[in-house]
Order: C-alpha cells, then sequence, then structure tokens
C-alpha cells in the first residue's frame, strides 16, 4: 500500500505509534541515555531514535525487542497506559505531543529529585514546585480546604 497524499502535509502517525514512541524516549529519559548511545546501541542514528520516538517511523517487533533488551524493560512496556479512542479516529498530533512533552518534563523533575539525597530540600523543591502551580492554575477548593497537592510539609 503507497503514501496517501495529504496534501504536501506529512501524515499524522497513528495513536499507537506515537505512544510507543513516547514510552521509548520515557524510558530512555529515565535511565539518563542520550538518543546518540541508544542508536549506537542498535546500531541506528540519533536521527532514526528521532523519527521512532516521534511516532513517524513505526517500530518493527524485532527492533522493539532489540530496544526492550536495550533500555532493560518488557515489550510490553512500551504499549502500558495507552488508550484506544473509541471512534478509532486519530489523536490531534499537538495533544499527542503536549502530552509527550509534559510526561518527559515530569520524568526529568522525578529524576532530578532522586538526586537529591537530602529529604528536606527535596520537600522544599516540591513545595516550590506546588506554589508555583497554584499560583498559574489555583486548585478548586473549598475555604479552609489544603492545596491541591495537600498541606504544605515543613
Amino acid at each position: 500500500m503507497g503514501k496517501r497524499d495529504f496534501g504536501g502535509l506529512a501524515p499524522t502517525p497513528h495513536p499507537v505509534d506515537a505512544h510507543v514512541g513516547a514510552r521509548l524516549r520515557a524510558r530512555r529519559t529515565v535511565l539518563g541515555m542520550s538518543q546518540e548511545r541508544l542508536g549506537e546501541a542498535l546500531g541506528l542514528t540519533f536521527q532514526q531514535v528521532q523519527k521512532y520516538e516521534r511516532g513517524t517511523n513505526r517500530i518493527s517487533a524485532s527492533r522493539l525487542y532489540e530496544l526492550s533488551l536495550v533500555l532493560d524493560v518488557p515489550v510490553g512496556f512500551f504499549y502500558e497506559d495507552y488508550a484506544p479512542l473509541a471512534d478509532a479516529g486519530r489523536a490531534a498530533p499537538a495533544a499527542g505531543y503536549a502530552a509527550a512533552a509534559l510526561q518527559r518534563e515530569a520524568l526529568e523533575l522525578m529524576s532530578v529529585l532522586q538526586r537529591i539525597a537530602d529529604p528536606e530540600s527535596r520537600r522544599k523543591l516540591l513545595n516550590l514546585a506546588a506554589t508555583i502551580a497554584d499560583a498559574y492554575f489555583p486548585p478548586e477548593k473549598a475555604p479552609g480546604e489544603p492545596g491541591a497537592f495537600g498541606p504544605r510539609r515543613k
């Protein structure tokens, strides 16, 4: 089956491909592995890894197996948390990319928190993040209730 003409626009990645790519990026980020290093481990260029992570290029079954070995996860990891759309339509690319970016940033923040040995310093950083989030997106709450993330700890 040939490529379809989208009037000069690139075809939208299938939601499964985008999800698998986002999970690949998330795991690579958690391990602190660069796209270059992952590519070298698989005999690929970093550009090919980028295309996999964006969902632009589909990942074959054998490549997914190789990725699971290099990233030390079961193959099923790449499909975890996938929620197929009821109407079998394609997700809007902007929403998928925004969610992937948010997930990547959350993983980066978690990685930073894990490197902070002092529990009090970790708590202060979490409180700072919660305060900033509350300033931009105030939690919906009744007067006197704790903030969206629970009461702040000292």
